[in-house]
């Protein structure tokens, strides 16, 4: 496993990437985002949802890159800081 993957977990693979998930009022939906991935976003009903969208947004993104042998980031393996 590489480029922000770990060992798979109840036969997902887990990210390391940073995740943003907030309220959207014009979608009426929760969305997250990758900001390390760009245009690597998701959407659902619940945060749980977003997040469980964004991870397969992520496969996505990463088999993508890796399939036309572009640059993966490595993740920066931030915190986020709480207002």
């Amino acid at each position: 496993m590489k480029c922000g993957a770990v060992a798979p977990v109840g036969g997902r693979v887990t990210h390391r990437y940073e995740i943003i998930i907030y309220w959207s009022n014009d979608d009426q939906a929760c969305i997250a985002e990758v900001p390390e991935l760009p245009g690597c976003i998701a959407h659902g009903e619940t945060p749980d949802r977003a997040l469980a969208n964004c991870s397969e947004a992520m496969d996505l993104w990463l088999r993508t890159a890796a399939e036309f042998r572009r640059p993966i980031p490595e993740p920066k393996g931030r915190r986020l800081q709480y207002a």
